[in-house]
């Protein structure tokens, strides 16, 4: 509970603390009620700070003027806002220069069990940030945006390596967050990405070209593309998105990253062992691009971009969703896709042009294969049988024979 940040929630611990007074029993059937199930689906620290960070973006649309405000000075004072894309020569210089780091490109690559880290960080008196050099120019430059972030402005509580070994508190999963929004608008300037994106929307008809050229414009990964997108486009725009990232690991496709602020029916959770519909977008990249790579690609076609219309089975709502699919540097054999959806509706059509587009297929999705009532010849791609369904549907069965036996009586 210490770890949990009550003041981001305008909350206060003695809230908490006054509950436990008037009602102890109560409070503690609660506590122990959140423990167990905590343990029953292995949750940790982690897992809680991470997801109320999550909750802490979707209250302010995962927009941050202040941090937007102090890359744009920062990169006004250095002259990075003169031409884009911003050189990883001048952030390195910065760096080096203004904040007294030392850069290693090579000593990663010499033990294997750190093979894995994009980045590690060393504190002292002159900093050494330590880059893995498998991984892309463009990923490097990212990393050392991000450092910038940290050094400007006085991150002290954060991740010493990336990916984080550990967790420990609200304020280094903030400071993270905050160290990359800054690389994101330092590389993607606020009014040059909202320029590009309002040229992309007034497209009558999809074209995926623009949004290639924003990937060479700016030199960035998919993933830190839409992942700028979701932070400008809600404030820009006045639309609200979600954020999906997943990986295809052996032919498994597990949620790695979301951001939900349009409120997808997004079934989630530690425990949630079930397979996701693989008729979304992001799903079939990740089985467009197996195929690819398993017909022998050789990556000129890579990463894949595609766009699709989902419409749940259920309720009927449709999203507008655009991404991308490409493998992992530091594991190849992982595919990753990315995407961002927009609820459809009549202000989205007057926005973006092209959801009009009759070419864009509708696609009818679900939430997870176990819950889904599609059969086999409805649905070719299922990967799990609908067990959760039926056990949803002999529940019912049995209350109406409750029923009608109590009537009967």
């Amino acid at each position: 509970l210490r770890q949990f940040p009550f003041d981001e929630f305008d909350l206060d611990i003695a809230d908490l603390v006054g509950l436990f007074t008037r009602a102890p029993d109560k409070a503690s059937a609660l506590l122990h009620a959140v423990l167990e199930i905590a343990r029953q689906y292995d949750m940790k620290d982690e897992h809680f700070l991470r997801a109320a960070l999550r909750s802490y973006q979707e209250i302010h649309d995962n927009y941050f003027p202040e941090i937007e405000e102090s890359a744009a000075a920062f990169a006004k004072q250095h002259g990075l806002d003169s031409a884009m894309p911003v050189q990883y020569e001048a952030l390195t210089e910065l760096l080096q220069t203004n904040f007294n780091y030392r850069l290693d490109h090579t000593s990663l690559s010499k033990q294997p069990a750190l093979a894995g880290y994009r980045a590690v960080f060393f504190e002292g008196a002159k900093p050494r940030f330590l880059l893995n050099p498998t991984l892309y120019p463009l990923q490097r430059k990212f990393l050392v945006a991000r450092e910038l972030g940290y050094a400007h402005m006085k991150l002290k509580e954060r991740s010493h390596t990336s990916t984080p070994d550990r967790v420990g508190s609200f304020r280094q999963v903030l400071n993270d967050f905050k160290a990359s929004y800054f690389a994101g608008a330092l590389l993607m300037p606020k009014a040059r990405i909202v320029a590009d994106l309002s040229q992309f929307f007034a497209q009558a008809t999809w074209n995926p070209a623009p949004l290639l050229a924003m990937l060479q414009t700016y030199d960035v990964t998919p993933e830190m593309l839409l992942y700028r997108l979701s932070e400008v486009i809600p404030q820009a725009f006045g639309m609200r998105l979600h954020f999906l990232r997943f990986h295809n690991t052996g032919g498994e496709h597990q949620l790695i990253k979301r951001l939900n602020m349009n409120k997808l029916l997004l079934p989630s959770g530690i425990g949630l062992h079930e397979h996701y519909c693989r008729r979304w977008l992001s799903s079939r990249l990740l089985s467009d691009l197996a195929d690819y790579r398993e017909q022998g690609g050789n990556g000129a076609g890579l990463p894949l971009v595609d766009v699709q219309i989902s419409e749940f089975l259920t309720h009927r709502d449709r999203f507008l969703c655009i991404g991308f699919a490409r493998p992992l540097v530091l594991a190849p054999n992982v595919g990753s896709s990315v995407i961002i959806g927009f609820q459809m509706n009549a202000e989205l059509n007057k926005t973006i042009r092209f959801a009009a587009d009759p070419a864009i297929p509708v696609t009818i999705i679900n939430e997870t294969c176990e819950r889904c009532p599609l059969t086999s010849a409805e649905c070719g791609v299922r990967t799990a049988p609908p067990i959760i369904l039926q056990q949803e549907q002999l529940k019912a069965e049995r209350k109406q024979a409750l029923k009608q036996l109590q009537a009967q009586l």
